[in-house]
């Protein structure tokens, strides 16, 4: 009896703890979002009226267009980023730790971290701009963080900077978990290194690919902190996403259940793409 109940004791309070903090308060959002609330909740039932009225804003579109181009920027910049220099690293190269290290710490830092550092870097009046004049070219121009049009991809961008060297990690992790006998095997036959990688060593990452991508997409869907202090989601509302679309809405604007809403369908994406993931886990263990 001892032995059966007291593993689940000792889980039950954290159990428990996630269940109401984290569930309960997903719920809890859900009936907001289903509600009348505006500067404080308000439970009077109002059912869909606050995603018809999200979707009928201009503001939350742009939003959705701002996180595809970021997102796919993003996941494709960090996954191919992350994989070339997992690929390198795999050669057995001098210094693999201090390299390793130096791929990895952008992680270390906090989004908040490196948002207001590649905005000191990207700021036109003190950044690179300024410097390369300084420089002796007067007429170089790199003003993409006020640029409506180029903003995105300065967020971008720093996304990928902080994200490459977790990804490098985990490809790396899967390139040394492959038998070296099957590239022992595919040198005898005569095939070249760049062979061996495309054609058996990467599609045998295939469930590396699956988990990164799922990680990253995350990453992707919830940025906030990354685009507040990078660009605060200007200029105008070029760099706007739904994370900031929702805290504004919420927090700023006193629409709790519009917030509410928008914060419901970033979580039905995520949810889109955990779901499909867990389920294939859950049916190839069975």
């Amino acid at each position: 009896m001892k032995q059966s109940w007291l593993p689940r004791l000792v889980v039950a309070p954290s159990f428990l703890v996630s269940l109401l903090f984290i569930y309960g308060l997903m719920a809890w959002n859900g009936w907001l979002s289903l509600s009348a609330s505006r500067l404080l909740p308000n439970y009077e039932w109002v059912g869909l009226a606050n995603y018809e009225a999200l979707f009928e804003m201009e503001r939350w579109w742009l939003a959705l267009r701002n996180l595809a181009v970021f997102g796919s920027l993003f996941i494709g910049g960090a996954m191919a980023l992350g994989l070339l220099m997992a690929v390198l690293l795999d050669q057995k190269v001098r210094a693999e730790g201090v390299l390793r290290t130096i791929y990895l710490f952008p992680m270390a830092l906090s989004f908040i971290v490196t948002g207001t550092a590649w905005k000191w870097m990207l700021n036109p009046g003190t950044g690179l701009e300024q410097i390369v004049r300084d420089w002796g070219y007067p007429d170089f121009s790199f003003d993409w963080l006020v640029d409506p049009e180029m903003a995105i991809y300065c967020v971008a961008l720093a996304g990928v900077w902080q994200s490459a060297g977790f990804v490098m990690a985990l490809f790396l992790a899967g390139l040394r978990g492959i038998d070296d006998s099957i590239i022992k095997a595919a040198q005898i036959d005569g095939a070249s290194l760049p062979r061996i990688y495309w054609r058996i060593l990467i599609p045998s990452l295939r469930p590396v690919f699956f988990s990164t991508l799922l990680v990253v997409s995350h990453l992707a869907i919830k940025s906030f902190d990354l685009v507040m202090a990078l660009t605060g989601g200007g200029p105008g509302y070029a760099t706007d996403l739904p994370a900031t679309f929702m805290y504004t809405m919420a927090f700023s604007r006193g629409q709790i259940g519009l917030g509410a809403a928008s914060a419901m369908m970033m979580l039905a994406t995520v949810a889109a793409l955990v779901v499909p993931y867990l389920y294939s886990e859950l049916r190839a263990r069975r």
